[in-house]
């Protein structure tokens, strides 16, 4: 009995199942004919059935309700007509905004508000893979709609949001906000502000194109302080304006560093740490290697890192102090161990450009009570770095080193023990005798710390190092050059110097060093003159004021000679800056930034057409089209079809024309790829190389000079007929 229930059972639900499959068959006839068809011709199986059949179970019930939700997503797949309108409620369109933002304009409506701020939210978070947000009142939208939402939240939302909290129209400091937060405005309105600041935020991780992200940054930081109220946040905005600041283009790292700025005057003591501490390790990542190329960018990145020590000088001077404190264990670990791993994190860049960032740190504040006293422990440091490890191949370092040194002389007013750093290089035997390793190239010293063997032996090293020494010797005697004690100061440099003059085989040396000698022998005349009429002790406070106008009108001989050397040097650098490609097309870029951000008046008046012509494109986040393509890869493109156009051409070609391809000169330019190699050891410098040389190779030679042979049956074809003439 029990069986035949069962049978019964199972025969009462096929009939059923089936019918329901029928109709649903039916049902996919209707929406999707094209589909049916399909069935019809390669899956007869699913459409032929019985509907008597008793081998119906549980397993072809699971089977149908697999084919039913297969039948579902190809529908949806095709497109079907009732499908569209379920998300057509979704669809985010132009005249839906529009509408929103004349409302808010016009009748300043609270509802219009919360409508775009969900749109915005919607734009910001459009494509992510997060799966369907039932929450989510809107799920489409175009490029032009996302553009327009992005634009007029971008540019109003800050107004909107301080007029609903009743604050002033721009400015603000952490207090007020703080204040605010007890306000009944706060309660209603708070939940605007972090949506506000959070999805532009994460849309700010999503974007690609640098001038979208300079005018996002630009119209966030007129609500920067609404970020004291959120502090994750708040660390999270400055890691990602760190982020732009270090590795952005054009703009945008001026724009990111103008954003930090405006966060740590405003928010103060809440984000000053972090600011400092992220400014710095940014800045230490940024300045790993250095080439022509990156001169300018590091020194702008080190010029912001100055730029933001003025917000706080007591805080930033206990960061400092222990930066400069590791910079000097590094130093005192080499002078213990000596070994190869010590010396090679005191002898980098990275090292290196800390120094000459806390130098210019000093120099600009080094009348700032606050930051003084660091001068002293950062010239101790400089001084035994340069006398780490002294031989000829770290000249390059030696002079930086010196160079720093005599700033911080100049900016502090004391007195640093220069001219024997100096002095001692020109004791060496690799700049006293004649160099035996032919001209060589020109020596960027500005771009090598360590000079490898070959170039040590060539002409135009020992003439770079020999002229710098001269430079920097002159630049600190012309620094005491007013001093009344200048006699006995300059006495032990001449003295040496005329030594060199002796022993040194290189006429062309002998006269930099005389020149130099007879400018230090007028300084004495010009300066015992003087002397020998005063009546004050060398301990008296009057020795301070000792040609004191002469010094501010800059009359003596040292003076004179050393701005002669700088406009030599300058010319020198120009040249350097010249030769270089990526210089030459990028040089100087940082610094003009500055001069195009606008003043904030200036911004309002020109914001809604500067956010126009930016927020144009076809990007969405989380689509394919993040950003438009790069000018790099446009160019290749163009270069593609210029090539097979080419071959079009060359396809074209008779065969009675001779076809002649690229001439190559192997092996010109594998010499110069070697020399780059030898001397430089610098990969990019050698890169730099080779673009030259593929610029410099002829593309094409003119059929003309390419066919003499065709001349030469010409020539006697003429001489026959004047043969048949005679």
């Amino acid at each position: 009995m029990g069986e035949k229930g069962k049978k019964s059972k199972t025969m009462s639900k096929s009939p059923s199942a089936a019918k329901e499959h029928k109709e649903q068959l039916e049902r996919l006839q209707k929406k999707d004919p094209e589909f049916y068809q399909y069935l019809q011709q390669y899956g007869k199986d699913l459409l032929t059935f019985d509907d008597e059949d008793e081998d119906f179970d549980d397993d072809a019930e699971v089977d149908m309700e697999d084919a039913e939700n297969q039948l579902d997503d190809e529908t949806y797949q095709h497109d079907i007509p009732e499908e569209e309108e379920k998300p057509s409620k979704n669809v985010l369109t132009t005249e839906m905004v529009n509408s929103w933002c004349k409302s808010i304009r016009e009748d300043e409506k609270l509802s219009a508000v919360h409508s775009i701020m969900k749109a915005f939210r919607t734009a910001c978070h459009y494509g992510d893979d997060t799966g369907t947000d039932s929450s989510a009142k809107f799920a489409v939208m175009s490029s032009s709609v996302f553009n327009k939402i992005m634009l007029f939240t971008l540019s109003e939302m800050d107004r909107i949001l301080r007029k609903l909290l009743k604050l002033p129209a721009s400015g603000g400091k952490k207090e007020t906000v703080i204040e605010l937060m007890n306000t009944k405005q706060w309660k209603n309105y708070n939940h605007l502000v972090k949506s506000y600041l959070g999805n532009a935020l994460h849309v700010l991780n999503q974007m690609t194109d640098t001038k979208m992200i300079s005018f996002t940054l630009r119209r966030l930081q007129y609500s920067s302080v609404f970020l004291a109220a959120f502090p994750s946040l708040l660390r999270k905005y400055i890691k990602v304006a760190l982020h732009f600041w270090g590795t952005g283009g054009d703009a945008l790292p001026v724009v990111s560093f103008l954003f930090l700025r405006d966060l740590c005057v405003r928010l103060g003591s809440d984000c000053l740490d972090e600011c400092f501490r992220g400014i710095y390790k940014a800045y230490v990542l940024n300045c790993h290697f250095v080439n022509a190329s990156k001169l300018q960018h590091i020194q702008f990145l080190a010029n912001c890192v100055v730029e933001l020590i003025r917000v706080d000088l007591p805080t930033a001077y206990q960061h400092a102090f222990v930066f400069i404190r590791q910079l000097a264990m590094l130093l005192r670990d080499a002078l213990n161990m000596k070994t190869k791993e010590a010396y090679r994190k005191v002898y980098e860049w990275k090292f290196i450009n800390c120094l000459e960032l806390w130098t210019g740190a000093i120099c600009t504040y080094s009348s700032e009570a606050d930051f003084r006293p660091l001068a002293y422990p950062l010239t101790q440091i400089i001084s035994g770095v340069a006398r780490l490890v002294p031989t000829a191949r770290y000249f390059p370092l030696r002079l930086r080193c010196v160079k720093m040194l005599n700033r911080i002389s100049a900016a502090t007013g004391t007195f640093i023990p220069v001219s024997m750093l100096l002095l001692d290089m020109l004791e060496m035997k690799e700049l006293n005798r004649p160099p035996t390793g032919g001209v060589g190239k020109a020596v960027d010293l500005r771009t090598t710390l360590k000079a490898s063997k070959p170039i040590l032996k060539t002409r135009a090293f020992q003439e770079a190092c020999v002229i710098s020494v001269v430079e920097e010797l002159a630049e600190h005697l012309a620094q005491w050059s007013y001093s009344v004690a200048f006699f006995e100061l300059s006495f032990i440099p001449a003295v040496r110097l005329r030594s060199f003059c002796k022993c040194t085989k290189v006429e062309r040396f002998r006269k930099e060093m005389r020149h130099l000698i007879r400018k230090i022998e007028a300084n004495d005349e010009f300066t015992n003159e003087r002397r020998a009429s005063v009546t004050f002790l060398p301990n008296d406070n009057a020795a301070t004021s000792f040609l004191e106008d002469e010094k501010k009108m800059g009359t003596s001989p040292l003076s004179q000679y050393v701005t002669t050397l700088r406009q030599r040097a300058q010319q020198r650098n120009d040249s350097m800056m010249e030769s270089s490609v990526l210089v030459g097309e990028k040089s100087a870029v940082f610094g003009k930034k500055l001069d195009q951000i606008p003043d904030s008046d200036e911004e309002d008046d020109i914001k809604n057409d500067d956010g126009a012509t930016v927020f144009s494109s076809s990007w969405l986040p989380g689509g394919d089209s993040r950003a438009n393509l790069p000018k790099e890869e446009e160019k290749k493109k163009k270069k593609k079809k210029k090539k097979k156009k080419g071959m079009e051409q060359d396809e074209g070609v008779g065969d009675d024309e001779d076809v002649v391809e690229d001439l190559v000169l192997s092996s010109d330019e594998d010499e110069d790829e070697e020399d780059t190699a030898e001397e430089d050891g610098n990969e990019e410098q050698l890169g730099g190389s080779r673009q030259q040389n593929k610029k410099q190779k002829p593309k094409n030679i003119s059929n003309k000079n390419v066919r003499p042979h065709h001349h030469a049956k010409n020539n006697k074809s003429k001489k026959r007929k004047r043969a048949k003439l005679n």
